[in-house]
């Protein structure tokens, strides 16, 4: 792996970075608009069978990231990235044929094999100098893409739902043709560490996460929770129109992104990670309570676009934090195991927002997702700074021998 500066931004990054755009805008097209816009009004399917073919999608993902991460440390990246995003070509493709809740499930959950290689190729060329910079950048092509895909098939879909279809499919076999561009060299420099060896490498990293796991469980549950409902709450509680959900997931997303490059420097520079996540937890958490009490539009565009300000301060230093555990030469079984661990929540997110709103409408998911990132906030709070900072100097020691 090309750890270099400089590297980062080179053409190898450049394609890469396009394809992750390509495949977040299908991936967000797909599940936060086609499949609870059309599984709702063209199907008739329940928010409980929408949320489990979301489930479906991120259940396949993520058992797969560590089996992915250790591929990538021993195969061609293009190889590994090529056949996957073939799998999810497949799936996006059967989705026309889901006529049936199974098939439905089904589908999604075949889409979501293909997801992991090239976020975690990403990952894994992020170098230690600048790690919250440069998952700032990274997180802010991957919320454009998720973002703005779902806001363009909001407004296809109100015209033609067979010509929105295509175009992701098309946009889908369009990055599978773009790995034929991508280098041939593995995920990281060679090694002749043992597996074995290797693990016990990480398992004594990961050992010291053992107090964050909660957090990263719960975060990504009380996040995933909202994809099956938003365009119906949008709809029935808030009553807005296609285009006014269009503007605030713009509003939201355009803050986000704004954000990253500037949260994420800040907290290289001040090496204030914890702070950061508390802050940041807090406000998303007071947002969400504030989107489910039924204010005016305008209202809701100024919380959207604090939502996504929020949003910004926690991505960068949290994935930071992270790649302080992800021992050195073994980034693509590393982020794949914390990918996994991050996962769970995001597996069983969608099934239980499905749950909830079947149960007790779409603004109770927003009252609980409130609740969680509240508690989430207050948690790392409490946490000691030695935790958001050893870890630095663990891997430090560690490439030294």
């Amino acid at each position: 792996m090309h750890t270099n500066q400089n590297g980062w931004f080179g053409a190898e990054m450049r394609l890469i970075s396009v394809i992750l755009f390509v495949v977040e805008f299908v991936r967000g097209a797909v599940l936060v608009s086609l499949l609870p816009i059309y599984g709702a009004k063209s199907l008739g399917l329940a928010p409980d069978v929408i949320g489990a073919a979301i489930s479906a999608h991120y259940i396949t993902d993520t058992l797969l990231k560590m089996a992915i991460g250790y591929l990538l440390d021993r195969f061609s990246i293009r190889i590994v990235v090529q056949a996957g995003l073939i799998i999810s070509l497949a799936g996006v493709y059967l989705l026309q044929f889901a006529e049936l809740p199974w098939m439905l499930i089904g589908s999604a959950a075949l889409y979501g094999i293909g997801m992991s290689p090239i976020w975690i190729v990403c990952l894994t060329k992020v170098t230690k100098e600048k790690r919250a910079t440069q998952m700032g950048l990274l997180y802010t092509i991957w919320m454009v893409g998720l973002g703005s895909g779902p806001i363009v098939c909001n407004i296809l879909l109100d015209y033609n739902v067979s010509f929105t279809y295509k175009l992701l499919v098309s946009m889908s076999a369009a990055a599978c043709l773009l790995t034929l561009f991508m280098s041939k060299e593995k995920a990281n420099t060679p090694s002749s560490i043992p597996m074995r060896q290797q693990f016990i490498i990480l398992k004594e990293r990961l050992s010291h996460i053992k107090l964050l796991l909660p957090g990263m469980i719960l975060q990504t549950t009380g996040a995933s929770m909202l994809i099956p409902i938003l365009p119906v709450f949008a709809d029935q509680e808030l009553g807005l129109s296609g285009t006014q959900y269009s503007i605030l997931l713009t509003a939201g997303g355009v803050c986000a992104v704004a954000g990253l490059v500037p949260m994420g420097t800040l907290s290289d520079k001040l090496g204030g990670k914890k702070w950061f996540l508390t802050a940041g937890f807090m406000l998303f958490s007071l947002g969400l309570y504030l989107l489910a009490s039924g204010l005016t539009f305008w209202y809701c565009l100024l919380i959207s676009a604090g939502l996504g300000l929020s949003y910004s301060a926690i991505l960068p230093a949290w994935n930071a934090l992270l790649a302080a555990y992800v021992p050195p030469k073994q980034e693509g079984l590393g982020w794949g195991v914390l990918s996994t661990f991050e996962g769970i929540g995001v597996m069983i997110g969608p099934g239980i927002g499905g749950l909830i709103a079947a149960w007790r409408g779409e603004a109770a998911v927003f009252w609980m997702s409130a609740i969680l990132f509240g508690l989430i906030g207050v948690f790392y709070f409490f946490l000691p700074i030695r935790l958001f900072t050893v870890n630095d100097k663990a891997t430090n020691k560690l490439e030294r021998g």
